[in-house]
């Protein structure tokens, strides 16, 4: 890793792997967000079906 970020201080690229950190660190922050949501879509569908299941078993409204 050190030859890498040498490589790129010599060459005055410094700006280009301090851009190229902070988007690979935007991108997982993306990939990671993304998972949580479909996660929470997944609970709340859960969720959701599981009190349609009970309704229907209380003989509630439109059972």
């Amino acid at each position: 890793m050190d030859e890498i970020a040498s490589s790129f201080i010599q060459r005055g690229d410094l700006a280009h792997l301090a851009l190229f950190l902070w988007a690979s660190g935007a991108s997982s922050l993306l990939v990671w967000a993304l998972r949580e949501l479909v996660r929470s879509n997944t609970r709340f569908n859960d969720f959701v079906t599981e009190i349609a299941r009970l309704t229907r078993m209380l003989g509630g409204p439109g059972a």
